[in-house]
């Protein structure tokens, strides 16, 4: 089955997906290229500006990328309980010679403004988490000859999204390592296999499927195309590679032999997003209330000092349930890997 990317000229069907906080640089994007690859910049937390500088940066040395950005999904946090949770980290905070943020701080990620760059210098791949764009922005985009792609955990979200007309969907199952892209993120994702869930969408849409969440081998990207998909997007597995921005103190955690398993918590961000269990989780996950993005506002500060300063029980370690399988070297090597049983 042909790749929606196959007309960009990708030729290898593991792509590299966006890691929004650091991971997903435009190194590695390139070096994905390198390897036949779609690479995706994470828009997620940089501002406009920022993200016209990577792309200025990728498109000096390829053409063929994407970029990912958060799309609106109101969240709103209880204002009781966001105080609430504010006292319960306000120990940790003080640690570091923090105050925790009073009022919840809620905000869209500059979504307009980062469409509008999108529209005006367009790429050849945007992609969407955590909200569904109407169906305005998604014309604009194909008008400006952009390729759009929709993460979605479920039937009923796939369904949403090709009635959008969303060109491509990426199919994220709940072995992901960070946020889930859910569009109910009130609800975990259904604890089901990659495979399964692929089997399932491609069966009630007709739209183009690329499979993500857990891939970690040559086994599983071919699992994932034999159900379905026409492309497999890895993250994971990226983040030890050499071009990869991950801090050295996630990179030292993903091979630490006391961190054997992933959980998926609320508690650094108010969505649900799959980490290794530390005791910031064990701490606070059953305190925490939902509410993004005033979660991870709240709680930036205090993970940000903690990587500085080499703590990491109190840092998000976003990773998927492969994470065993990332490895230190050249991201083009693994990707290649990857796809050499295809």
């Amino acid at each position: 089955m042909s790749s929606p990317f196959d007309a960009l000229g990708v030729t290898n069907p593991v792509v590299a997906a966006p890691m929004a906080g650091g991971p997903s640089t435009p190194a590695l994007v390139i070096a994905a290229a390198r390897a036949g690859s779609l690479g995706f910049l994470a828009a997620g937390y940089k501002s406009p500006a920022a993200v016209a500088e990577e792309i200025a940066t990728v498109r000096g040395r390829n053409s063929i990328f994407g970029v990912n950005l958060f799309a609106p999904n109101s969240m709103p946090v209880d204002r009781a309980a966001y105080r609430s949770y504010a006292a319960a980290l306000a120990a940790d905070l003080a640690a570091f010679g923090l105050e925790p943020v009073p009022e919840p701080r809620e905000d869209d990620d500059s979504w307009a403004a980062k469409i509008d760059l999108l529209l005006a210098d367009p790429v050849p791949v945007v992609g969407f988490t955590f909200g569904l764009p109407d169906r305005a922005v998604l014309r604009a985009l194909r008008r400006a000859g952009t390729t759009t792609v929709q993460t979605v955990t479920n039937v009923e979200e796939a369904l949403l999204a090709e009635e959008a007309g969303i060109d491509v969907l990426a199919v994220q199952a709940s072995a992901a390592g960070g946020h889930s892209g859910t569009l109910t993120p009130s609800r975990r994702p259904a604890d089901v296999t990659l495979p399964s869930l692929v089997t399932d969408i491609a069966a009630a849409t007709t739209v183009p499927i690329v499979a993500a969440g857990g891939v970690s081998d040559p086994v599983g990207v071919t699992a994932g195309l034999g159900a379905g998909a026409t492309a497999v997007m890895v993250g994971t597995v990226l983040l030890r590679s050499d071009e990869s921005g991950t801090s050295d103190l996630h990179r030292a955690a993903l091979v630490d032999p006391a961190r054997t398993h992933t959980v998926v918590t609320h508690a650094f961000t108010g969505r649900p997003a799959r980490a290794l269990t530390n005791a910031f989780i064990d701490r606070y996950d059953a305190v925490a209330p939902l509410g993004y993005p005033a979660l991870h506002h709240l709680t930036s500060p205090l993970r940000k000092a903690a990587t500085a300063v080499g703590q990491p029980e109190l840092v998000h370690l976003w990773a998927g349930t492969g994470f065993r399988a990332a490895t230190a070297e050249p991201a083009e090597t693994i990707l290649r890997r990857l796809a050499s049983a295809v």
